[in-house]
């Protein structure tokens, strides 16, 4: 059985898609990016992008009755692959123990012109 999840506390669909679809006790996610779900603003610098889209994700992780303890594959799209230590030191914060398997890669542009995207693959 399908389940749509949706949280006020992640940024909404800009299109026609969900936020995450949970099926089978497995929870898929769309890209998350760095929008304050509760001002729409968008943080300036890849740090502050970065723990926003954390952020989001994890928050989206919980609506859907999991967490970053969970996530067995997340893959990350970010502008300049020159940020990708700075996103590292960020990532560690949130992913801890037992690391989820990762995707990194670098994208000509993302949506709303954000630094960094994020998804993941987790259990509930």
């Amino acid at each position: 059985m399908k389940t749509v999840i949706h949280t006020e506390k992640a940024p909404a669909a800009i299109g026609p898609y969900s936020q995450a679809i949970e099926i089978n006790g497995m929870i898929y996610t769309s890209g998350v990016i760095p929008v304050n779900p509760a001002t729409g603003e968008i943080p300036e610098g890849v740090e502050a992008q970065a723990e926003q889209a954390i952020g989001n994700l994890i928050q989206l992780l919980q609506a859907a009755q999991s967490g970053a303890d969970r996530v067995v594959k997340t893959t990350v799209f970010i502008k300049d692959m020159n940020d990708f230590a700075k996103i590292n030191e960020i990532y560690a914060k949130y992913f801890t123990g037992d690391y989820p398997a990762r995707s990194c890669v670098e994208v000509a542009r993302l949506p709303k012109d954000v630094l960094i995207e994020i998804e993941a693959i987790a259990y509930r």
